[in-house]
C-alpha cells in the first residue's frame, strides 16, 4: 500500500489550501538528504492523498491527479550574513505585508493567526540591507518524538519570507512554484531564531528568492532557494 498523506486545515496557506512550504516539507520526508519539490497545484486540505515513491522521486497525488513532486537536489546560494535577533525583532514592527496581506490567516505569515496557532513569521526590511527579516520561536507543538522541531515546519518557515522578499519593490502578486531546501540542523522549541529572505533575480514572470534560517548567534540551521511564479495580470 502506498503512504498516505493529509494537510490537517491548521496548515493552510490561502484558506482553502495548504501551505506551500509545508506542503513541501512533508513530502522532502520521502527524499534522503536535501530536495527540490515542485508544486504542480494547489494542496487540498483535509484529503487522503498518495505518495508514489519512484527511483528518483517522489509524487503527491489526489485521486490519481499530481500535485507536487519532490527530487533530490543540492543548494548552491551565497547567503548573507543574518541580523542580531534584536534586530530581526526591530524589522517585524514594519513587516512588509501587514497592510496589503494576501492571505492573512496564512500558517506561516498570517497575522490573524494567535501565537502558538501560526507561526507568525512576519518578516520586515532590515536598515542598510537588501534583504527582510523576522525572529521566530518554535512553539511545543512543533516538535517529534526527539523533541526537534519537524523538518515540515523548517520548510514552511524557509517559504513565505522568500515571497515577501519579492514585495519590497512594490506589490507583486506571485505564487510559490519550486522549492528547494537543506537542513543542516534542527531546533529545538523555546529557541530564539531569526529568518530572512532576499531577491535573487527574475527571468520574466519568474523570481529566483533565496531563504535561510539561523540560530540567534548566526549559527545556519537551513537554506533554500526557491521559484515564485508572478500571477498574470487581469
Amino acid at each position: 500500500m502506498k503512504p498516505q498523506i493529509i494537510i490537517d486545515s491548521r496548515y493552510c496557506g490561502p484558506s482553502d489550501s495548504g501551505n506551500g512550504g509545508y506542503t513541501c516539507g512533508l513530502l522532502s520526508d520521502f527524499i534522503h538528504g536535501p530536495a527540490e519539490v515542485t508544486l504542480l497545484l494547489p494542496p487540498p486540505l483535509q484529503q487522503l492523498l498518495e505518495v508514489d515513491i519512484q527511483d528518483n522521486r517522489v509524487i503527491l497525488s489526489n485521486k490519481g491527479v499530481p500535485i507536487a513532486e519532490a527530487v533530490p537536489t543540492s543548494i548552491e546560494i551565497e547567503i548573507p550574513e543574518p541580523p542580531s535577533f534584536l534586530e530581526a525583532q526591530k524589522a517585524t514592527t514594519n513587516p512588509v505585508m501587514l497592510k496589503d496581506h494576501f492571505f492573512p490567516t496564512c500558517f506561516v505569515c498570517g497575522p490573524e493567526r494567535l501565537p502558538g496557532d501560526g507561526l507568525r513569521i512576519l518578516p520586515g526590511p532590515v536598515a542598510g540591507q537588501k534583504y527582510i527579516a523576522a525572529p521566530w520561536i518554535p512553539d511545543t507543538s512543533l516538535v517529534d518524538e526527539m523533541g526537534k522541531v519537524r523538518k515540515e515546519f523548517i520548510w514552511a518557515s524557509l517559504d513565505c519570507p522568500g515571497g515577501w522578499a519579492i514585495q519590497t519593490e512594490g506589490i507583486r502578486p506571485a505564487v510559490l512554484g519550486k522549492l528547494a531546501v537543506e537542513i543542516i540542523d534542527r531546533m529545538n522549541p523555546s529557541d530564539r531564531c531569526v529568518v530572512i529572505g532576499w531577491k535573487i533575480s527574475e527571468e520574466h514572470r519568474k523570481l529566483f528568492v533565496g531563504t535561510a534560517l539561523f540560530s540567534d548567534t548566526g549559527t545556519l540551521y537551513a537554506k533554500a532557494k526557491a521559484t515564485w511564479i508572478e500571477l498574470k495580470h487581469q
